[in-house]
């Protein structure tokens, strides 16, 4: 939750721009994602003493 005296004006700037990129939708109303590349591989941790709901994801290079 916010208070309304937390709002400020906003004030454009075309970096805030998001170009669309065309995407097909099926007669199912669904539509193909594709892969362009991995960015970061992660894996969730279980960390000992901890609970399932406590994991967290981290870089894979990092637990090696």
């Amino acid at each position: 939750m916010f208070h309304v005296s937390m709002l400020r004006r906003y004030r454009s700037d075309p970096l805030h721009v998001i170009s669309q990129s065309k995407i097909e939708i099926q007669p199912d109303m669904t539509y193909n994602e594709e892969q362009i590349r991995i960015l970061a591989p992660l894996v969730k941790i279980l960390w000992q003493h901890h609970g399932v709901e406590e994991a967290t994801w981290e870089p894979e290079e990092a637990v090696r």
